[in-house]
């Protein structure tokens, strides 16, 4: 490779690195822990790479444990572009898949090609679902901000009103890629109707 063509690469990826900066200022709809503010799209993404990276024997099948990190790090980059869409906004979801498909053709198309390639393909792994490691990365996107609103004793479900059912729905996919993190998520619901947090 040449000198000028490593440094076009380098600006490239930096010119992406910064971008995803932007991840600083996509306000999500759960509270942090303590309930004191709502978390953003990179503290939520860097949680699920540790969650991924410790939770990894919890999976249904064997995953390779990278590239869940890598899925989990880069599935939300959609949203500088797209926004947050709250999980229970039924009108949001109808325009959602449109609205990131669109992100996705300019915010991976930064990179040098080979790696706008290679992450546009995790990004849409995630998507599809079909692999064991997205079928994870979706069980660990499904019960952090449960986790969340949990030790927020449920302050973004009691605000609006939310169904245990609701919850349900969401996290359907989780036990396709971990059982135990299934009977986790049951768990809580469980105590979170009993506090009166969820309806």
């Amino acid at each position: 490779m040449k000198e000028e063509e490593k440094c076009t690469r380098l600006d490239k990826q930096m010119a992406f690195i910064l971008e995803a900066d932007k991840l600083k200022q996509i306000e999500r709809q759960t509270y942090l822990h303590d309930g004191l503010r709502k978390e953003n799209d990179a503290e939520h993404s860097w949680h699920l790479a540790l969650m991924a990276l410790l939770l990894g024997e919890y999976a249904n099948e064997k995953i390779d444990t990278l590239r869940v990190m890598a899925m989990v790090l880069i599935h939300d980059m959609v949203e500088i572009d797209a926004g947050d869409t709250y999980a229970y906004d039924k009108a949001a979801h109808k325009t959602k898949r449109e609205r990131e498909l669109k992100a996705a053709e300019r915010i991976f198309s930064i990179l040098p090609q080979d790696q706008a390639k290679y992450f546009r393909g995790l990004w849409d792994e995630f998507e599809e679902g079909e692999t064991m490691e997205a079928k994870f990365a979706h069980s660990l996107d499904n019960v952090q901000p449960l986790m969340l609103n949990d030790a927020s004793d449920g302050l973004s479900w009691r605000e609006r009103g939310i169904k245990r059912e609701q919850v349900e729905q969401r996290n359907q996919t989780t036990k396709t890629g971990s059982e135990q993190l299934w009977v986790y998520v049951e768990k809580i619901l469980d105590e979170n109707v009993n506090k009166g947090n969820l309806q």
